[in-house]
């Protein structure tokens, strides 16, 4: 049995349709008690732990920073200790957002780390707690996560279009959309490795291929749907948000495929799988 914290989330949603999964939605733990969750997975026991539940509201970091830290720090750092203790591995979802963005070279999961906003600082807390916590872990930074479950920047797109016919995406960020069932997928497949292989324990990288900037994706979601919306490329300084967002969110997933067999999903044909979830294609 695996145990997996979060439920009703874009990755926690899909990791349910694995049948050896045991979920634990916010009421059952309450990552703002750390050392809660810590003792829940000492009292289930399992094989392996997938901490797929996190403080995600990036703007709203920046004047919660405290709450981040303790939820994306704190909670997977204790979760880890715990794992060391029973000897099980502990599988952590991270983010590009660990990096500063620079430059135009796709991050490798040994780059510096050198987050810009809060958010990115609780993720790198949390990091370092589960790499620093005597477990075999699995730390798998992704980036841009979409899926039919919660927000994302698809929903969004479609929202926009029915009330608007021109739009102005930010052109100058480049990343690549990852599908939140090829992720919880990976996380899967990490953490039975991890079970028998400890050797493989590590920072990983898992993005959706190939990278793009979000007007690109935005034209992409419009051509698949067939709905006619003028796009106007724009820089991310006409677009102003509480946190900063990293420019360059390239990922080099090649340690990946080569320690886990685990591949690059063309994130295209998982846009086209969540469009006909939505019931959006024409």
């Amino acid at each position: 049995m695996i145990l997996v914290f979060g439920e009703s989330g874009q990755i926690a949603g899909e990791l349910q349709l694995f049948e050896d999964i045991v979920s634990l939605n916010r009421r059952q733990a309450d990552l703002r008690s750390p050392e809660q969750c810590a003792d829940l997975i000492r009292e289930h026991k399992p094989e392996a732990v997938i901490n797929a539940a996190a403080y995600t509201a990036v703007d709203k970091a920046e004047k919660e920073e405290a709450l981040a830290m303790t939820i994306n720090g704190d909670a997977p750092t204790q979760m880890a200790e715990a794992c060391a203790e029973l000897g099980i591995p502990f599988v952590q979802i991270s983010t590009d957002y660990v990096f500063d963005g620079t430059g135009q070279k796709a991050w490798l999961p040994q780059s510096k780390t050198n987050p810009k906003n809060a958010y990115g600082r609780s993720k790198e807390a949390g990091e370092k707690g589960v790499s620093e916590s005597g477990a075999v872990y699995g730390i798998l930074r992704t980036s841009w996560v979409i899926s039919s479950r919660g927000d994302n920047f698809i929903k969004t797109m479609l929202r926009l279009s029915e009330t608007r016919n021109e739009l102005s995406i930010v052109s100058d960020q480049i990343g690549a959309p990852t599908p939140a069932r090829d992720i919880a997928h990976a996380c899967y497949k990490m953490a039975k490795d991890l079970i028998t292989n400890s050797k493989k324990s590590g920072r990983y990288h898992f993005s959706g291929s190939p990278n793009v900037s979000w007007y690109d994706f935005a034209c992409e979601i419009f051509r698949q749907t067939g709905r006619d919306i003028d796009l106007t490329p724009i820089l991310s300084a006409d677009y102003p948000t509480a946190a900063s967002r990293p420019p360059n969110s390239r990922l080099n997933c090649e340690s990946t495929l080569l320690e886990f067999g685990i591949e690059q999903p063309d994130w295209r044909e998982g846009l086209n799988a969540i469009l006909k979830e939505l019931g959006a294609l024409s």
